[in-house]
């Protein structure tokens, strides 16, 4: 696990993950693709109160709507990280979305999609060390606003 501190706040990033600018990971498994929000993502936004996923069978595009997450502070689009056929939501998010704050790499995961372009598309994330570098940086602009 890869981790960063700026001023209190300490962000974490597991190595194995790819990441989109808006903080969505995705954790190859074979063909499909775990996807979840980062632990900075999650930290930035605030308390997740709802969590409303695109049905399992939905088809997404990479940077489409996976669906959207309701914080204490705002609404926030989900764009996919990845392309492919949705074929597991947490269930558990119905009841606990609270989740996505308590454990974002865990069982705070969002949704499984059966992957269409991984090849073409690992190109278009950041690896768990870039990401990291961009949570840093960020994380140090949003301290100065």
């Amino acid at each position: 696990m890869l981790e960063t501190m700026v001023d209190k706040f300490i962000f974490r990033v597991p190595e194995e993950l790819y990441f989109n600018d808006t903080g969505l990971w995705v954790a190859v498994e074979g063909s499909r693709g775990r996807v979840g929000l980062s632990d900075f993502a999650q930290q930035l936004n605030g308390d997740v109160t709802f969590a409303h996923i695109a049905p399992v069978g939905t088809l997404v595009k990479a940077a489409g709507e996976l669906g959207n997450i309701e914080t204490v502070k705002a609404v926030l689009e989900m764009p996919s990280p990845v392309s492919g056929r949705i074929v597991e939501v947490n269930p558990e998010l119905e009841l606990s979305s609270e989740l996505i704050n308590l454990d974002p790499y865990g069982k705070g995961w969002i949704a499984v999609l059966e992957l269409s372009d991984w090849e073409e598309e690992r190109k278009t994330l950041r690896s768990a060390t870039d990401y990291l570098e961009f949570v840093r940086r960020t994380a140090e602009a949003e301290l100065q606003q």
